[in-house]
């Protein structure tokens, strides 16, 4: 069977033994919206759980619109141009508005990247900001136990807006919502005291009751108030399928289920091997954010798999913690065990590598460097082929294959 995955902007081909192949886990196949702008009206014009954005604000708000970063494939492109009509119909001035960036602690973003994520217009006759991690307001303490401290532009703001995508987060259950504002605008303290509770049996993809993760940063938004809330949901040519606005959890829980519908998907028994992609970029653009691919192959993989990862990883590792991880030399053992006595964020994930690998065995194919493969404890491939003919050598030569051309979008269920 001649397969191909996304890698990067383009394609990895390989082939997989008939004898061998289990079959592609993907979502439903749903096309785009011919009108993508059109769809975000007509959300506009039916919000849920909440009255219309233009009967929310005034001329006299001002107004944030946060928006993601270059790390996600947020179409905020599409999302902008009819949320500012609506408030410029609604009285507000551009210059009371404010579009800023939610950077997490990802790294700072190039001017050319920030004006191809709003385009051209808008970068022009806005403000457009940066989410900065160490400007931060007090906003008080969840009912959890971690301190709420939020970017002083969003904490002066009357009238807050968050934008973003709906897919499925490996330990926040879905990612949109109020995921824009915590952990996008917060301070390193919160988003580290959030993330502790990562390797809590609730905090998984596609769950929201019982994950404590997901729980917390609703209760933050609450907190500090998201006033309305407009979420694409792609399909995996990252084009909008739907659009969903109103009330920050209301709409969001409208849009996970729709999802949900599409992507989660029965498979009847699991594989010796799966073959995984993130679906190309951005979602492989570093090391950091493939990884997320492998949480979601996971259920299709038997205990002591290989799972083979294809990311591109065009930045390298990503967050300079994460990264020094690797720098340091440390066992997947070592990893694992520093975990149960520190939370540092961005090391946490090297550590979610190594607890799957301990469980089962990574194979990589991306385009690091040598040097930077060298540093790492897992086997490294140039190639899907030779990465899958090395894993049928180990587990025998009627080892089962699953394909996840998809994984961020996609999660098995048996």
């Amino acid at each position: 069977m001649r397969l191909s995955i996304r890698y990067g902007r383009g394609l990895k081909d390989f082939f997989v033994p008939d004898r061998n192949y289990m079959g592609t886990i993907k979502p439903k196949q749903k096309k785009g919206v011919k009108d993508p702008e059109k769809e975000v009206e007509r959300a506009l014009s039916h919000p849920s759980g909440s009255p219309k954005l233009r009967e929310l604000v005034s001329s006299q708000d001002t107004v944030v619109v946060l928006v993601s970063d270059i790390s996600r494939p947020s179409p905020s492109r599409l999302l902008l141009p009819p949320v500012l009509k609506e408030l410029t119909e609604a009285g507000v001035s551009h210059r009371k508005i404010t579009i800023v960036f939610g950077l997490g602690i990802h790294r700072n973003q190039s001017e050319e990247e920030k004006r191809a994520l709003v385009g051209d217009d808008i970068y022009s006759h806005y403000r457009c900001i940066e989410h900065d991690i160490k400007d931060c307001q007090d906003a008080g303490i969840s009912s959890q136990g971690t301190p709420i401290e939020v970017f002083t532009e969003v904490m002066d703001a009357s009238f807050v807006i968050a934008t973003g995508n709906i897919e499925y987060h490996y330990y926040a259950g879905f990612s949109g919502g109020a995921k824009a504002l915590a952990p996008g605008m917060c301070s390193r303290r919160t988003i580290e005291q959030n993330h502790r509770k990562f390797m809590d049996p609730g905090a998984r993809p596609g769950m929201i009751k019982g994950n404590p993760v997901r729980e917390e940063l609703e209760e933050m938004a609450q907190k500090v108030g998201i006033d309305f809330m407009v979420n694409a949901v792609l399909n995996p040519e990252k084009q909008v399928i739907k659009v969903v606005a109103g009330d920050v959890t209301a709409a969001h829980r409208q849009g996970a289920s729709f999802l949900d519908r599409l992507s989660r998907v029965r498979i009847e028994d699991r594989a010796d091997i799966v073959i995984v992609s993130p679906g190309g970029y951005p979602r492989d653009i570093d090391l950091y954010q493939t990884h997320k691919a492998m949480e979601h192959a996971l259920p299709a993989l038997k205990h002591g798999g290989i799972l083979i990862t294809a990311g591109q990883c065009g930045d390298g590792l990503g967050v300079e913690p994460f990264a020094r991880v690797f720098e340091e030399g440390k066992s997947p053992e070592e990893l694992v065990e520093e975990l149960k006595t520190q939370f540092v964020q961005g090391r946490h994930v090297a550590s979610r590598i190594a607890h799957i690998h301990l469980n089962n065995e990574i194979f990589l194919v991306s385009d690091l460097s040598q040097s930077t493969k060298e540093k790492l404890f897992f086997k490294n491939f140039n190639s899907v082929e030779k990465a899958l003919s090395v894993a049928l050598d180990k587990k025998g030569k009627q080892a089962t294959v699953w394909v996840m051309p998809f994984g961020i979008s996609t999660l098995p269920s048996v």
